[in-house]
């Protein structure tokens, strides 16, 4: 009896220690307890996307050329004598232009566009100095005008947006379709009439400007750009003068225009993915319970 007894009381001293020292033991709490709002990530804004997408553009433009110099046959007529002479000055007037095009963003730095400018007609003033029917020296007048089409491949770099505004820089190859109206030369000796030239040329241009969000798909675009035009026909033979030839334009213009993305936001204007920092939430395991 007493041999049981004693057993017992053993038993329920090995039994109390056993659960005290669990009682010490901190829960430990795995990945699967956090609740899953701990791990959200602040969410992208469903405007914004890294692909490229299409653009339509409309400009309104004023431009002024500087004619590079203007050289024309003469065959011989009085005192004048055969070769090749050129206008002692010329001056263009401005003109106003419209342009349209498409174009693609390829990302956020590139993009490139095809444009169509036509040019409105713009008033030249000229003057030559010969030998009149007299032998006298004499002095010409001229005057005509000309305009053009100029169709140009264009690639851009976009220089970075800040607050909304993106500049850039850019370039662009391709033909301008100049026409000539009538020349009119005029002297002490009468006056004639020439029949103006006209053909493609090749072109290049340089760019500079900077583009404003007005919307998400929206843009208004203001910049200069300048235009080379290779040389060509200026007018035909009348009398005994002629044809002329011109060396070409230097163009410079100023842009303004519009720029709609058709195919989503555009990369520029589109709202940008926020960045928060993420912190760890704590947990605080509870105070053991002690059982005796």
């Amino acid at each position: 009896m007493h041999r049981k007894l004693k057993l017992f009381v053993v038993a329920s001293l090995l039994l109390g220690t056993s659960g005290a020292l669990a009682a010490d033991i901190p829960v430990q709490y795995s990945a699967v307890d956090v609740p899953p709002q701990a791990f959200a990530q602040s969410s992208v804004q469903d405007s914004y996307s890294t692909a490229g997408g299409w653009y339509l553009r409309g400009d309104l433009n004023h431009h002024w050329s500087q004619v590079r110099g203007i050289e024309y046959i003469t065959y011989g007529a009085g005192e004048v004598a055969p070769g090749t002479n050129q206008f002692t000055w010329t001056d263009l007037s401005g003109a106003w232009s419209l342009g349209a095009g498409v174009g693609y963003q390829i990302n956020r730095h590139l993009r490139t566009d095809l444009t169509a400018d036509y040019w409105f007609k713009s008033d030249f003033r000229g003057s030559t100095s010969g030998t009149c029917a007299s032998g006298d020296p004499c002095t010409s007048s001229d005057w005509s005008s000309y305009r053009a089409l100029l169709v140009m491949a264009n690639a851009y770099v976009d220089l970075g947006t800040y607050a909304g505004v993106t500049p850039y820089v850019g370039g662009g190859i391709g033909g301008a379709w100049v026409k000539w109206n009538d020349l009119t030369n005029e002297t002490e000796d009468g006056s004639w009439v020439h029949r103006g030239g006209k053909g493609w040329r090749f072109a290049w241009s340089l760019m500079a400007g900077a583009s404003y969000c007005l919307t998400d798909t929206l843009e208004l675009d203001a910049g200069y750009r300048f235009t080379r035009i290779h040389g060509g026909r200026t007018f035909d033979l009348a009398g005994a003068v002629g044809p002329g030839f011109d060396r070409g334009f230097n163009v410079h213009e100023a842009r303004a225009g519009l720029r709609y993305s058709f195919g989503g936001p555009s990369l520029n204007c589109a709202a940008q993915p926020q960045e928060v920092a993420f912190e760890q939430p704590s947990y605080e395991a509870p105070a053991p319970v002690y059982k005796y």
